[in-house]
């Protein structure tokens, strides 16, 4: 694996049957990158799409040839958080994030999170600038929040959305789940480890195309995976410190007695 290019940024773009979606994403990130001086590259996963993304893809690629996007077409659906973890194997860039290929995010929104690139070992977002989510999707986003909070120890304002991490961070972990809670996992794995983050504020909208796929059995399954294996390895962390003095006093001991 090459060593990351100083500044660069890797663009992860997931796409689950977002034609019409994905290209509008893809022409945002190079008109927001025009603003910057860093290096990048996009990355798109098709996971396995039954539409025409792939070939959105392929059409939006060719405008830009002097950032051609890696296309990467899966077989068979992976789910979003396995797709996260194969984009940053493969990533080039010194820093990794997240472009969801459904447009939903706003050109300020990237903007505001590219702005404070290498201030904090993660960048992390949260809503509240124009809100655009409806009362049950901020109410369930709250209550996730607060249950993540309250079962790792950590205290941030959002867990899911576009982190700018530095690439090798996320290649140091992965996800027990394949679904919408792997951000919230990585972030708790990280935060345990003691990485420095910046939580920044940017304004949100919902996707103008088609239906989100967040509320399905398979992603409420997956979420409930999350909060348990947060929540397990908080009293993994707990049992550590409680165990961890009476080793050390009992090493000590032995060191004195020879």
């Amino acid at each position: 694996m090459n060593p990351p290019i100083r500044n660069s940024v890797t663009l992860f773009v997931p796409c689950l049957n977002e034609e019409g979606n994905v290209g509008r994403a893809i022409e945002r990130i190079h008109d927001v990158m025009t603003d910057f001086p860093y290096e990048y590259e996009i990355i798109v996963i098709d996971d396995a799409s039954a539409d025409g993304t792939a070939r959105e893809v392929e059409v939006y690629s060719a405008r830009y040839p002097e950032h051609p996007v890696r296309l990467v077409r899966n077989r068979f659906c992976r789910g979003l958080g396995r797709n996260y973890f194969i984009a940053a194997q493969r990533a080039r860039g010194e820093y990794f994030m997240l472009v969801n290929g459904d447009a939903a995010e706003p050109a300020e929104a990237l903007r505001t999170i590219l702005e404070h690139l290498g201030e904090a070992d993660a960048i992390v977002p949260y809503f509240g600038l124009n809100e655009t989510r409806t009362p049950p999707r901020r109410m369930l986003s709250y209550l996730f929040t607060q249950l993540v909070n309250v079962l790792s120890g950590h205290r941030l304002h959002y867990y899911n959305g576009p982190v700018l991490h530095k690439t090798e961070n996320v290649r140091l972990w992965f996800a027990e789940t394949a679904g919408f809670g792997y951000q919230a996992e990585l972030l708790c794995r990280l935060l345990d480890e003691g990485i420095t983050v910046k939580e920044v504020q940017i304004p949100n909208s919902d996707r103008e195309r088609g239906a989100s796929k967040a509320f399905t059995v398979r992603n409420l399954l997956s979420v409930a995976n999350t909060l348990f294996h947060v929540f397990l390895r908080r009293l993994e962390r707990l049992a550590f410190r409680i165990l961890t003095p009476g080793i050390r006093r009992r090493g000590s001991a032995a060191q004195r007695a020879t």
